[in-house]
């Protein structure tokens, strides 16, 4: 059975102190009968001191916003998953829309990020999505099956099952123009039908994928309650306590 998921990436926000007080505050705003697994994705500076505080935590783990390609070396700047795993971190994102504009980063590139992000026991939060001329030129469906197939689809069906998409309308993202609910349904579905066709139903119906559009506590309800949305990826809104958590209670 597929889990529902709200995570939160922090992008390049919060100083240290920052960072802890707003950990202590979900922490703290938890329902005690929570059944959604909470994901922070903070700045690598966060990532071990949070860590240690979420790891006796039922269904609070940690997630690195990115990972290097390449597995140890003279590669200043970058931080490999041998490393990243090492903090006890739980997942990483790959392919987040921000990575693959400003940083050009190609399906080749995010393949390599996955491959070795499995290999050092790192899961994987795939992000993948589309720009506004995309979806007006009505190519938008292929280009999220390509940006899937050519980093995903080479993964045995054991390997496939460490993945969680992330699915991203770039033009619903700080434009002002909002995604309804039935149009991230749209999308969900038919990434659960590729990965179907390709891995079949029982792996396809127990892939989580997540909802990365400006999701926040008036919408995030209505955006839960499709049947294809196994929960968020949330950005400004993760930034706040109140704001988050009542995001984790839209289930």
């Amino acid at each position: 059975m597929r889990k529902n998921i709200v995570a939160g990436n922090w992008k390049m926000n919060l100083k240290r102190d920052e960072g802890l007080d707003l950990i202590n505050d979900v922490i703290n705003l938890l329902p005690s009968d929570n059944k959604v697994e909470v994901v922070f994705a903070p700045s690598f500076i966060h990532l071990y001191k949070v860590n240690k505080m979420c790891l006796n935590l039922d269904k609070v783990n940690t997630a690195s916003q990115n990972v290097s390609k390449e597995e140890r070396g003279a590669f200043t700047g970058e931080i490999s998953a041998e490393i990243i795993r090492s903090a006890n971190v739980k997942y990483t994102i790959i392919g987040h829309s921000e990575r693959r504009e400003y940083f050009k980063e190609t399906n080749e590139d995010l393949k390599q990020k996955v491959d070795v992000s499995l290999e050092n026991n790192l899961e994987v939060i795939f992000c993948c999505g589309e720009s506004l001329d995309q979806r007006e030129e009505e190519v938008h469906f292929n280009w999220i099956k390509i940006q899937i197939s050519e980093s995903l689809f080479h993964l045995s069906s054991d390997d496939f099952r460490k993945i969680i998409i992330a699915y991203e309308p770039i033009w619903a993202i700080g434009t002002g123009v909002t995604a309804s609910s039935d149009q991230a349904e749209e999308i969900h579905k038919f990434i659960r039908e590729i990965i179907a066709q390709k891995y079949g139903d029982e792996i396809a119906n127990n892939t989580s994928i997540l909802y990365g559009g400006s999701c926040n506590p008036t919408n995030a309800r209505d955006i839960f309650s499709k049947d294809n949305i196994d929960g968020g990826l949330i950005g400004g809104a993760s930034l706040n306590a109140e704001s988050f958590v009542e995001i984790i209670k839209s289930f």
